[in-house]
């Protein structure tokens, strides 16, 4: 399956919103610095669709605020 996740770095609150079919809104408290909000956003998506950080990868969006993001 695959995803688009909007991430917002070095918000208050960790959040995660749905906002269609593949596409979700995530806020994060990491800063977008050295892979740390990436980091931070795979660890949150491990928990919320309930898979292992390893079966999570990020295709697309580096260094973006769109990312796509495959979930095996």
């Amino acid at each position: 399956m695959r995803i688009t996740v909007k991430v917002k770095p070095k918000s208050k609150k960790v959040s995660v919103k749905k906002i269609s079919e593949n596409m979700y809104e995530v806020k994060l408290k990491s800063p977008p610095e050295k892979g740390k909000a990436n980091e931070e956003l795979i660890e949150i998506l491990s928990k919320v669709f309930n898979k292992p950080k390893s079966n999570i990868k990020l295709i697309k969006g580096q260094t973006s605020r769109e990312k796509l993001i495959e979930i095996i």
